[in-house]
């Protein structure tokens, strides 16, 4: 029996032992919810194992990153991809597109790939794949969470390392160990939740500046993260449990514009550094070029690059990252009330930057690397 504690009364909740994905109903009318059986993170992962290959690029892709925002090593760091996955067969040929890429590129370039399952949503839409993979409002969630970790396990096996948006508390533990970067959005970057999920995760985390692009909710975040926490929370057995976790060093910022509009130049720059200084902090940090610092205009995205790219060039070794939204086709489309009706490749939230552009920008800015150092 699954004991649930609503307003001071504890309900039972039914669990049929025979059909796992059975509906759970409460005994009591009116509670507004109904509870479904959902295998737990271990079942999942023993169902999908990782493999030596996912292993190794996970694994080096950590501690490139955390070399990175250490200082200890130079490289650039490029996180690029669609804003959200909708698509498992595009996602792969993005990501055989970065492999080709790679091969093109000298070792001041480090490339992850961006792989959103998550999308927070400011009223409401689409939450992303895991919350609903079919498209079509049947929130299969435990099929979402089989395809997200699949996919996160092909693209590893490639050799392309994965960043994602960890949004619902509870989803890491299905697939943290296939991924090589993580960020803490604008919308939950003051939320303690989220903070105390951070300082569980043994993976880099981004913190991005508030909806407003002020900066001191997310360096406070990372102090935060970087901390000692203690919590009710789920363990990967999937039971309620209390959480002791051992603090995050690796957390940073990430500026994305906001309301008051973009922070990637050079004084708004040299601003978040200084802060990050002052509370005790690497004044390292990673730009993302789309949201606020391109009005969410695709087209803006390639012009921030240049002006980052163009900042690290001219000495500003501070800024260690860049991230943008980028697709297979630009722009995006409405995910409407028929899937198959879909454009292949192309976003169905944020705009993204088209395959072309990216790949000119990203060998753009190896060159220019390469002839600045």
């Amino acid at each position: 029996m699954l004991v649930v504690i609503i307003g001071g009364l504890i309900r039972g909740i039914l669990k049929n032992t025979e059909e796992d994905m059975s509906i759970q109903k409460s005994h009591v009318e009116g509670l507004g919810f109904s509870a479904r059986h959902l295998f737990s993170p271990l079942e999942l992962v023993d169902r999908i194992p990782s493999s030596h290959e996912a292993e190794v690029t996970v694994a080096l892709g950590r501690r490139t990153i955390h070399e990175i925002l250490r200082g200890e090593d130079d490289k650039l760091m490029i996180i690029t991809g669609p804003c959200s996955i909708h698509d498992e067969a595009a996602a792969i040929d993005y990501a055989e597109r970065l492999v080709r890429l790679k091969a093109k590129i000298s070792d001041r370039l480090f490339i992850v790939m961006r792989v959103y399952f998550e999308k927070p949503r400011t009223t409401v839409g689409w939450k992303g794949l895991i919350n609903d993979p079919n498209l079509n409002d049947t929130y299969e969630i435990p099929l979402g969470l089989e395809r997200a970790r699949k996919l996160l396990l092909q693209i590893n096996e490639m050799n392309v390392p994965t960043a994602s948006e960890f949004l619902d508390p509870v989803v890491p533990h299905y697939i943290e160990d296939l991924v090589s970067w993580v960020a803490i959005g604008a919308r939950t970057t003051e939320s303690q939740t989220h903070r105390q999920m951070a300082s569980a995760l043994g993976i880099p985390v981004g913190f991005k500046n508030g909806t407003d692009g002020n900066f001191q909710t997310a360096v406070e975040g990372i102090l935060s993260a970087s901390k000692q926490h203690s919590y009710v929370g789920t363990g990967p057995d999937g039971h309620v449990c209390v959480l002791r976790t051992d603090g995050n060093p690796d957390g940073h910022l990430v500026l994305r514009g906001g309301r008051l509009g973009p922070n990637y130049d050079e004084s708004s720059v040299k601003n978040a550094r200084e802060l990050l200084s002052s509370a005790g902090l690497p004044a390292r940090l990673v730009v993302d070029c789309s949201h606020g610092n391109s009005n969410k205009d695709h087209t803006v995205q390639p012009g921030v690059f240049h002006n980052v790219v163009t900042q690290r060039v001219n000495g500003d070794t501070g800024i260690v990252g860049i991230m943008l939204e980028s697709n297979i086709n630009p722009g995006s489309q409405d995910l409407g009330d028929d899937p198959t009706d879909l454009s292949y490749g192309v976003s169905i939230t944020d705009k993204c930057v088209g395959w072309e552009k990216t790949e000119e920008i990203i060998l753009w800015a190896d060159n220019e690397l390469r002839r600045g150092s």
